[in-house]
């Protein structure tokens, strides 16, 4: 896309989280976008960021937000350190794309949430299975009334235990649950236009004794109208494994079933030499790559971001919800769900 105007300038706000340098990778993918710096507060993590893919290091975050060149941020910090860091995003005018889950209370979703609209930026939240072909696909057919009126949903989103500090609660706010019930929350509510309006939870810790959060879980979860669906999001993939890359939906209809495995386009390899395996993606894998694009186009185009923080909230309130019930054995309804 060639193009007469200045790049847009955007920063990083911590390479913490895992997702951080596959974003990195595609803004420098991204045509009109220049990644001008990075800030984290581990400095070797975040001056070998910088020395592979680009930009100024900047051990304080505020030094970032304070240049004039920069336009927008994407925040990948741990998860307890979204607030801080999109209010102060939020007060020196940058617009933000903030790594999922939005945050680890209600509150502090609805301060991220007010601090951007007051301030007139964009605050959109990482949710890049909404720009999955295979996901894309079975929206459609689902919207489309390929099987009829949907009767039920099973979901999965395993992965392995990220390493550091996802096992904190203090930092991440909760452990499987709170990682890897976001995406398919959202999913759900963008497939089906409608919101969860309860969830049932059975969550515990058996896999990686000695860890201060959950491993596994299985929620019951009911959208508007009463469509029931189920969630698997625990870590109990093997060490060897992704982080992630588990998430599929099958969808039964009156009139038929759809399902979706959306990392299936995949060579699936194996690395003697360090014990890992990893899946090489041979069709599609633009998922991120979509999800970075959307959210330029919005700050480029002055147009509302396709995934909102009101989406992440949302999403997050499905998982908090998830661990209330968990404590209190028994069905807890979304806030969402009650328009508050």
């Amino acid at each position: 896309m060639a193009t007469n105007e200045a790049p847009i300038g955007v920063g990083i706000l911590s390479f913490a989280h895992v997702h951080a340098p596959g974003y990195a990778a595609c803004l420098r993918r991204t045509p009109g976008v220049e990644l001008a710096a990075i800030a984290d507060d581990d400095a070797a993590r975040g001056r070998a960021a910088v020395a592979r893919f680009g930009g100024d290091f900047h051990a304080d975050y505020r030094e970032l937000l304070a240049r004039d060149d920069i336009a927008a941020v994407v925040i990948t910090a741990p998860n307890a350190l979204h607030r801080e860091l999109t209010l102060a995003a939020a007060a020196a005018g940058k617009h933000v794309l903030c790594e999922k889950p939005l945050a680890t209370t209600r509150a502090d979703g609805l301060a991220m949430i007010a601090a951007c609209r007051e301030a007139g930026v964009k605050l959109q939240t990482a949710f890049p299975m909404r720009f999955s072909a295979p996901a894309i696909a079975l929206r459609e057919a689902v919207r489309g009334g390929a099987i009829g009126t949907p009767l039920a949903v099973m979901a999965t989103n395993p992965g392995r235990m990220p390493a550091g500090w996802f096992s904190d609660p203090a930092l991440a706010g909760g452990g499987a649950v709170m990682d890897h019930t976001v995406h398919v929350a959202d999913l759900l509510r963008w497939i089906f236009e409608r919101e969860i309006t309860r969830v049932y939870a059975e969550i515990d810790t058996r896999l990686h004794p000695g860890i201060a959060v959950d491993d596994v879980a299985m929620l019951l979860l009911e959208l508007d109208g009463g469509l029931p669906a189920s969630l698997d999001p625990s870590w109990k993939r093997l060490a060897t494994w992704p982080i992630w890359g588990g998430v599929t939906l099958q969808v039964v209809g009156d009139r038929g079933v759809v399902a979706m495995d959306a990392f299936a386009q995949n060579l699936q390899h194996f690395d003697e030499r360090d014990g890992r395996y990893t899946l090489v993606p041979w069709a599609g894998g633009e998922a991120d790559l979509g999800l970075v694009g959307a959210f330029i186009a919005a700050v480029r185009d002055d147009t509302p971001p396709p995934v909102s923080g009101e989406d992440g909230l949302r999403a997050t309130e499905v998982a908090l919800c998830a661990y209330e019930s968990a404590r209190r054995r028994e069905p807890v309804a979304c806030p969402g769900a009650l328009g508050a």
